[in-house]
């Protein structure tokens, strides 16, 4: 059985939703999750799962939302050198820079060691359709399966 951390910013709860949906399909495949909001987690923490996995909404034109940037200014100083990683996010693609969020969190994820297991998961708003919702289990067995651990 895998440690697996989910980290998440979610202000109108679609981020949040893509969350769950990644907690629940890991957690039936008989792991650990502990998922928690981006800025209750401490970073010194993150050493202590076999995986991590965070998502944040994409704010203005391609920011990080307010309530992710104390972690992400913290994760700076962190050595994460052999973790496996990911990161999902939500976003509206009427702004030029649809889920750039999920861009800044693998682009600090890698500038701290980690190993991006696999391309970020971006997700329209809220993850309401049929295939949005599969697009999120199959995010969370890719990610398990890289990890080298059973996704079923």
């Amino acid at each position: 059985m895998a440690k697996i951390l989910i980290g998440y910013a979610s202000m109108s709860g679609n981020t949040e939703e893509i969350a769950v949906l990644l907690k629940n399909k890991v957690q039936s495949a008989g792991h650990e999750v502990h998922m928690e909001e981006l800025e209750l987690l401490d970073v010194q923490n993150l050493s202590a799962y076999d995986g991590i996995l965070l998502g944040a909404y994409t704010w203005g034109n391609g920011d990080l939302p307010y309530e992710a940037e104390d972690f992400y200014d913290d994760l700076d100083e962190m050595n994460l050198t052999g973790k496996k990683a990911a990161a999902f996010g939500s976003g509206d693609r009427v702004y030029p820079e649809f889920c750039a969020a999920v861009d800044l969190l693998e682009e600090r994820l890698k500038k701290c060691g980690a190993d991006i297991v696999q391309a970020g998961l971006k997700v329209e708003m809220a993850p309401e359709t049929e295939e949005d919702i599969l697009a999120c289990e199959a995010f969370a067995v890719t990610f398990l399966n890289e990890l080298n651990i059973s996704a079923y």
